[in-house]
């Protein structure tokens, strides 16, 4: 950005302004009215208004602290002006007969009608008034809004708004044109109106909010078709060892599991990488499709590898897998972090010579010492949880120049407006029943002074010959937010249950003294557990029917639902008993009243993506998807499936406007590999 001073440049980069451009697109969050002068003795109190007045006088007061009293009037109205931070400076500006502009909110004081902190500046007595709404936008520290304006006038005047959709388009949606819906929002005149304006709602925030989404459909379905370019190996559905599988189970996949394998199936013969995303609620039957997939792979002589984001997660579906897969005399190999060196160099050479078909562990799949002979299939799980990077490197682990397919699972449903944007390059498989034999898990919101109720119910629960969770959110003291702790919860727990034998986990303990508590508490040698939130995943043991939340009002809905999914994996009614402190915001009532009134996950993620946004969802900024900064998925639904509809025919009929659509939204971003 040449012309601007090097500070500048850094305070603009804070607010994401690296361009000309992106200055144009920096657009208002309110306006102010400065195109009125009203008379001091019409104004009201409680209203902001702008006001002209000469100056009486000025003087530094120091009780009963320093401040700057500026005494002004307009036809014999007084006013007070009250400043509490100045500079010596201003105080020289307000000599008696200076004539000021001030604008501010009208209070009434002991000593008459005063504006404390108001914005002014000093002017001429004809000095004519805006003709437009003056913009407040969004800055940082030392930036000021004068600065900020003049730049983005600089921006509107210089840079090329032409029209980056047909006119077709336009004309079926009823669009503005892109040039006068900008120049209308940063300068509204002065009968817009000013609450459709703030609430972006007003027609020219509908253009804004139509391109947005617009270059974001692009760019996924343009990702879509880049993918189809590419090579994978077409994995023929030959079925024998599915066979074999569906036969040993004890239990029949249910329709919705049956349906997305065949999805699974008709995508891995294609000879094209697949990029599908499976979802379904907790304890829907994820996994086993999953190990149904990975079976045509083996079936065609290729290798699966299986990523899961936490040691605990990946040593449960390492369990299925061997479990399920050892039978038909495939090889499963586990790396993980933790393990023994020689350990995982024997699981490394497996691999690297093809003998062991399957590996299944954490990030520790995606080291460097890590390859596989001929890796047909990339499965993650929890993938929102892992870097765009990580996720593409488990699929560059093979020697061969085929890409493999690849498989993302998620326990967390996606609701449909955001799978609808920011997973628009993936196909989506949901298993949307659970399996027969589920008992509904009953929710209860239990105030924290009544935790020796809770306490009778768990010791009944454990004695009755159940099991039971206690699950903290830390492991650590925390001055600020004073939440138990786990270490502390352990200790108080074993004495307050000396007849329970109690177990902990958290994320410090080594993989092998994990693995050792959690083993105890599947074979019941462990009748209450104490945990973090690493249990949040992965954990199944149907004996267990009872779980504790401590300081639920601190954690997120899915995070909760996560956690209750924990129990009610067996036959037996289950129940969650969620326990907070009575001075609940009300952010944390409403997550507990959604908590408490849904049991469906897609229902509770629709939530979670009104009070929280996608940026949350899709887990921070590390997803590598460009985020909505002016629509809004909940509010423009309407919109979003227009952008999706009009993408497709643009990519079809217009690709040189659908580059520039992209360009001018995006930058470089729309060529970023998704993951």
């Amino acid at each position: 950005m040449s012309g601007i001073a090097a500070a500048t440049v850094a305070q603009l980069d804070k607010l994401g302004i690296r361009a000309w451009f992106d200055l144009v697109l920096h657009l208002p969050s309110r306006y102010e009215d400065e195109t009125r002068i009203v008379a001091l003795r019409d104004a009201r109190i409680g209203t902001t208004v702008q006001v002209e007045l000469d100056v009486l006088g000025s003087e530094v007061r120091y009780r009963p602290r320093r401040q700057l009293i500026v005494q002004a009037a307009d036809h014999g109205a007084e006013l007070t002006l009250r400043f509490l931070n100045f500079y010596p400076s201003q105080v020289k500006q307000f000599v008696p007969g200076a004539r000021i502009r001030v604008m501010g909110e009208l209070r009434s004081s002991m000593f008459g009608a005063e504006m404390v902190h108001p914005r002014y500046r000093l002017v001429r007595a004809d000095e004519p008034l805006p003709e437009t709404l003056t913009p407040v936008y969004p800055t940082t520290q030392g930036l000021s809004q004068v600065a900020l304006r003049a730049l983005v006038n600089r921006a509107v005047g210089t840079c090329e708004l032409h029209d980056t959709l047909p006119a077709s388009v336009l004309n079926a949606l009823d669009l503005g044109g892109f040039g006068a819906s900008v120049r209308y929002l940063h300068a509204p005149p002065p009968d817009a109106d000013v609450r459709a304006l703030e609430a972006r709602t007003h027609p020219a925030w509908r253009r804004i909010k139509f391109d947005e989404l617009l270059a974001q459909q692009l760019s996924m379905r343009a990702s879509y078709r880049r993918r189809r370019q590419r090579g994978a190996p077409a994995l023929a559905a030959r079925g024998h060892l599915l066979r074999k599988l569906m036969a040993s189970l004890p239990f029949v996949l249910t329709p919705a599991q049956q349906r997305a394998l065949a999805e699974l199936r008709t995508d891995l013969a294609r000879p094209y990488p697949m990029q599908r995303l499976l979802q379904g609620d907790v304890g829907s039957g994820k996994t086993v499709v999953a190990a149904a997939a990975a079976l045509q792979a083996i079936e065609n002589d290729f290798q699966v590898a299986v990523m899961a984001p936490t040691e605990i997660l990946a040593e449960q579906h390492y369990a299925k897998f061997a479990a399920w897969l050892a039978p038909l005399g495939i090889e499963v190999v586990w790396l993980t972090g933790g393990q023994r060196k020689k350990a995982r160099e024997a699981a490394r050479a497996r691999l690297q010579s093809g003998a062991a078909m399957v590996a299944v562990g954490t990030h520790a799949l995606i080291q460097h010492d890590v390859s596989f002979q001929r890796l047909g299939l990339a499965i993650v799980d929890e993938q929102h949880r892992f870097g765009v990077r990580e996720r593409l490197a488990l699929g560059q682990k093979s020697t061969q120049e085929l890409e493999p397919h690849r498989l993302m699972m998620s326990a967390t449903p996606i609701p449909r407006t955001l799978a609808m944007s920011f997973y628009a390059d993936l196909d989506v498989s949901v298993i949307d029943t659970l399996p027969p034999g589920r008992t509904p898990v009953a929710t209860k919101l239990v105030a924290a002074p009544r935790r020796d109720e809770v306490i009778a119910r768990v010791r009944a629960a454990c004695v009755g010959g159940g099991q039971a969770y206690w699950v903290c959110p830390l492991i650590e003291e925390s001055e600020t937010l004073q939440l138990k702790t786990a270490l502390a919860t352990y200790e108080t727990i074993r004495q307050t249950f000396p007849d329970l034998a109690v177990g902990l986990v958290h994320g410090r303990l080594s993989s092998a003294h994990k693995a050792e508590v959690m083993a105890a508490f599947k074979q019941g040698a462990t009748q209450l557990l104490v945990a973090t939130t690493v249990i949040e995943v992965g954990v199944d043991v149907p004996n267990a029917t009872l779980m504790v939340i401590e300081n639920a009002e601190r954690m997120g809905l899915a995070q909760l639902h996560q956690l209750r999914g924990r129990v009610g994996r067996g036959r037996d009614a289950s129940a969650c008993i969620l326990m907070y402190e009575p001075a609940l915001s009300d952010a944390a009532r409403s997550r507990l009243k959604v908590i408490f009134e849904h049991g469906d996950g897609f229902e509770i993620a629709r939530r979670d993506l009104e009070q929280r946004g996608p940026g949350e969802l899709l887990g921070a900024r590390q997803s590598g998807i460009p985020m909505l900064r002016f629509a809004d998925l909940a509010a423009d639904v309407a919109l979003l499936e227009q952008a999706r509809t009009h993408a497709q025919r643009l990519l079809d009929l217009e690709p040189k406007l659908a580059r520039a659509h992209m360009e001018r939204w995006l930058g470089s971003r729309h060529d970023y590999l998704k993951a």
